[in-house]
């Protein structure tokens, strides 16, 4: 035998770091395979984008030092894991590293009884962490994973963890097998748990390390498994729709005491991690609930809030199309468009000092002025951090051919830098490309809307990709600011240019430019009958024979809007659409209570495709591929 393969009787941290990259890496290649058949708790379609971001964050560790002290290999890792934990398995294998990491932190090395050791802790921690354990799901296997390590590290017959591993197998299988025995809507769509799935699959990758002495080849091309059919399952009427999740610093966290009192809130609550730091994970139907709650307990961060609705309806394709589309919350858009359209929306923070908002999320456009008004600290935003987009574009890479990215104006804000950034990472199947919509607010989105509305149509995503483009010229924004007081809070406009326009009584107008720049463009002369004056100025911009969209958003003045919408298309016969909607942050922040956009976009409805064929369902196997 040769050294490559030769018997590891002592598990040091660099091989466990090479034996970790290799379950990583197989759990990777099958992550679309575990979105598919994920039902359980929620048939949303992401447990497999969870676990694979989760232990993307361990795989980072592992790259980035070599560690030959085990012990201190694992905290590194179990700490990791509680910064990179996502979604409900996520935060339960996070949790799993957490209690291997406490019962064997002071080792060097690693014999087979110290690692089974290890994981049986992991398996009682996991289970702790949830207020409502249920048999036949990822904290079965692992204990049954334990039970049958514990049970071959005692019997002295093995030496090495090759053996270990590749004889600790057929129970994991088995037990994950089992699963879809143990729980009703595993056994209605003939599929095991994923959160199983995917810890299988990091097991057995480990097992092919010890097995095949595999060097960790990360940086070579994945073996994604592809799955063409339908995602497993039915979608269901959730009572509680956002899986909410953020982490809690302090001293000395209470987190049996935090995991009663969420529990009191939603269902599906993990509260993983340490008396220092603690990963939140619970589904509840308003997440600004959890964040308050969690502030009790220490310094909030890392707030996070899917749409799980939403989620179901991309997992099982309501509209059978290839094509998703993706927008920051930037764009404005009417709330009944953005569930006809199937848009995904990835938040904004809005910070107001040391207290931090999800855009949309946990700060609602009325409450946002309503403090922009009154607050001594004036509001920053900030784009989503690349995390974010990655996540949301892992997911809907693994059930859409193509994904549709429309981001803010780079010329204001490094959005699409962000985006771009987390579409060039992706791995999953399917294409993500990012369009950055040269607009703002109710221009950006109105782009937005006409992708999806091609998407819907059932144009490829070449096509869509084109037609939004072709649509970014015809699309125009322009912003009614009434007073500068708050854009020279903001810093946007100094102070002597607000006292030169209030000097001459001028109106600035905001216009965004070809190139995506977003400034004054026009102004108004005099202070009168600004409204009307300013629905004159946006008419002057409609061509006779085009069919227009038009879209006002207001911030907190909903009657001056609707009387500015009215205003604009009194008597025209050429107006396809008009929509009235609450002002968001991105240009709300600068113009304050009060201001008044619209958006004009010269449309031409995208001609219908053939629909695709209807995949067949999937019938989750288990085991391995």
């Amino acid at each position: 035998m040769n050294a490559a393969v030769a018997e590891v009787a002592q598990l040091d941290g660099r091989r466990l770091a090479l034996a970790l990259r290799s379950g990583i890496r197989r759990l990777l290649e099958n992550q679309e395979y575990i979105n598919k058949i994920n039902v359980f708790p929620v048939p949303d379609g992401d447990t497999g984008t969870n676990l694979a971001l989760t232990l993307g964050a361990v795989a980072n560790v592992l790259r980035q030092r070599d560690e030959p002290h085990v012990g201190n290999l694992l905290t590194r890792i179990a700490d990791a894991a509680i910064d990179g934990a996502r979604g409900n398995s996520g935060a339960i294998l996070a949790q799993f590293f957490v209690g291997l990491s406490d019962g064997v932190s002071l080792l060097r090395e690693l014999t087979p009884h110290d690692f089974a050791a290890g994981v049986a802790g992991g398996a009682r921690y996991a289970r702790e962490a949830l207020s409502d354990p249920r048999e036949g799901t990822l904290i079965t296997v692992l204990a049954d994973f334990a039970t049958e390590v514990a049970s071959l590290a005692s019997s002295g017959a093995i030496r090495d963890f090759g053996s270990l591993f590749k004889r600790a197998l057929p129970r994991t299988l088995a037990s994950l097998d089992n699963t879809r025995n143990q729980l009703e809507v595993l056994r209605k769509a003939n599929v095991v748990d994923a959160g199983a799935q995917g810890f299988v699959e990091l097991v057995q990758g480990m097992a092919d390390h010890f097995e095949r002495g595999e060097s960790a080849d990360d940086e070579l091309p994945l073996a994604i498994r592809h799955i063409e059919e339908e995602a497993a399952g039915v979608e269901i009427d959730l009572k509680d729709r956002f899986c909410t999740e953020c982490i809690v610093n302090g001293e000395i966290i209470d987190r049996r005491k935090l995991r009663e009192r969420l529990a009191a809130l939603g269902s599906g609550v993990v509260v993983a991690g340490t008396e220092r730091k603690a990963k939140v994970h619970v589904h509840v139907k308003d997440p600004s609930t959890v964040f308050r709650l969690a502030t009790e307990f220490g310094v909030v961060s890392a707030q996070k809030a899917d749409d799980m609705q939403r989620q179901q309806d991309a997992a099982h394709h309501r509209h059978r199309r290839g094509v998703a589309v993706v927008v920051d919350s930037a764009a404005d858009i009417p709330d009944e468009e953005l569930e006809r359209l199937e848009i995904h929306v990835i938040p904004m923070r809005v910070h107001f000092g040391e207290r931090s908002y999800l855009d949309k999320v946990t700060l609602g456009p009325e409450q946002f002025y309503r403090e922009l008004a009154t607050s001594r600290v004036h509001p920053k935003t900030s784009q989503p951090p690349p995390g974010d987009f990655r996540r949301i574009y892992e997911f809907l890479a693994s059930h859409y051919a193509t994904v549709v990215s429309i981001s803010l104006t780079a010329r204001v804000s490094g959005t699409r830098a962000a985006a771009e950034s987390a579409a060039q990472r992706i791995q999953g199947y399917g294409k993500v490309m990012v369009i950055d919509s040269l607009n703002a607010s109710v221009g950006q989105g109105l782009v937005t809307t006409y992708a999806a509305e091609c998407a819907q149509a059932g144009l490829s995503g070449e096509a869509v990709i084109a037609a939004t483009r072709a649509v970014l010229p015809r699309t125009h924004t322009f912003g009614l600011l009434g007073r500068l007081d708050f854009a020279v809070r903001g810093g946007r406009v100094p102070r002597i240019v607000k006292l030169i326009a209030d000097w001459l009584h001028l109106t600035p107008i905001l216009i965004n430019q070809k190139n995506g720049r977003i400034g004054a463009g026009k102004v108004i002369l005099g202070r009168s009958n600004l409204r009307t004056r300013f629905a004159n100025l946006v008419r002057r911009s409609i061509k006779p024979g085009v069919r227009y969209r038009v879209a006002v958003g207001h911030a907190n003045a909903e009657k001056e809007g609707r009387r500015l919408l009215e205003e604009i298309c009194a008597g025209l016969d050429n107006i396809h659409a008009r929509y009235l909607m609450p002002l968001g942050t991105a240009l709300g922040v600068h113009g304050g209570p009060g201001m008044l956009v619209v958006g004009l976009q010269e449309y031409e409805p995208p001609s219908p495709q053939p629909l695709t064929p209807t995949l067949s369902p999937l019938t989750g196997r288990g085991g391995t591929s």
